[in-house]
């Protein structure tokens, strides 16, 4: 049955015309007139219970299946991480790939996510010995598992045309938990620090120092190249970042020392990459995973990641009372959701401001 809306805005009144037949996906459009909206919603409702509209043979022509074999195909390529969105889209279509996509309801799609919350999985450790573990999946990944097959819904609607509405549209998302702020005290540091220095890996100690000097995430530093790297105007360009935008780092201070050392040197025959693996195994970016872990080890070190010396950054940036668009600005994050986590290390820095304002306007 029609439902017509009437919308008010700034270029007048448009009317919404949403038309929910059972067995069939919605249908909306919107009109400028009424007269027009209640007349498409007759034409539109009368086709649909002839079989002759055409969003609606679509949907009833293709299944869940082939929509996701499509995405896959056409979609997927062009992602970063396509590992993980092809395994995140071949789950759905295990639960629902056998439907037609006019069957597809928001229910079921709750129903797929449901048992991702409730249903463990099985991995696989290798020390020494296999060892298999159960474990459930986090809020967050399951966030994921809907944002890959909303997409691809979203597409079939948008350009392929075999939907009029997205089913996965609106469901809540999980709540997850506050970010992970982990960060070298000055006491770690210095032992770290000592540890890398002292590793017979000669890329571990300029890694982290680069890693805390700018932020830099574990994968843009090992697969940094000398072209990327300008000394005359101490800066990098980092061409391929998680968000997908160019990225300016500065480089100054110990890590341009080691950096311009490293070039002198000349490791490793002379590769393009700042971080070059053994040239007897391959040509890629080098391993430090076990040199790392070693100096973790040395130093008495724990819960710490290669990706907390980016949070570590972070952290002394904001303690030093830089405020949260320029660290947003020199992490790469598009907004400051991601930075906010860092607010309350810069509170003595925001009563200084409040405090400089007073004396400004009172004299006090």
């Amino acid at each position: 049955m029609a439902n017509i809306q009437e919308i008010k805005g700034k270029k007048g009144t448009r009317y919404r015309v949403l038309i929910r037949l059972k067995g069939c996906p919605a249908q909306s459009a919107t009109f400028a007139r009424k007269t027009d909206a209640k007349k498409w919603a007759a034409e539109t409702e009368s086709a649909i219970r002839a079989g002759r509209y055409f969003k609606t043979v679509e949907a009833k022509r293709h299944t869940v299946a082939e929509m996701i074999d499509r995405y896959i195909a056409d979609v997927v390529p062009n992602k970063k991480d396509q590992v993980n969105t092809t395994n995140q889209l071949l789950y759905w279509k295990a639960q629902i790939g056998h439907l037609v996509l006019a069957d597809v309801t928001t229910a079921k799609i709750v129903a797929g996510r449901d048992l991702l919350l409730k249903e463990p999985y099985t991995i696989r450790k290798t020390v020494g010995a296999s060892v298999a573990t159960e474990r459930r999946r986090s809020p967050a990944t399951v966030n994921r598992y809907m944002a890959a097959i909303s997409h691809c819904f979203t597409v079939a609607v948008t350009e392929w045309q075999w939907l009029e509405v997205n089913p996965a549209h609106g469901i809540k998302k999980q709540g997850e938990p506050r970010g992970r702020i982990r960060f070298l005290s000055d006491d770690e540091r210095e032992r770290l620090l000592a540890a890398c220095l002292a590793s017979p890996n000669p890329l571990l100690y300029p890694a982290v120092v680069l890693a805390l000097s700018t932020g830099m995430r574990h994968g843009e530093i090992m697969n940094l190249t000398w072209a990327d790297v300008d000394f005359e105007n101490q800066r990098i360009t980092l061409h391929d970042t998680k968000n997908g935008e160019r990225r300016v780092v500065h480089l100054m201070g110990k890590a341009l020392l080691l950096l311009q050392e490293l070039k002198t040197r000349n490791l490793r025959g002379g590769s393009h990459l700042v971080f070059p693996g053994k040239a007897a195994l391959n040509n890629g970016p080098a391993s430090i995973r076990t040199a790392w872990l070693t100096a973790l080890r040395k130093a008495e070190i724990a819960d710490f990641h290669f990706h907390d010396l980016r949070h570590s950054a972070a952290s002394y940036l904001a303690m030093n009372g830089a405020a949260l668009l320029d660290i947003a600005a020199i992490l790469g994050h598009k907004t400051l959701s991601m930075v906010k986590r860092y607010s309350h290390l810069s509170d003595s820095h925001v009563g200084g401001v409040v405090a400089a304002m007073n004396e400004k306007i009172f004299g006090e």
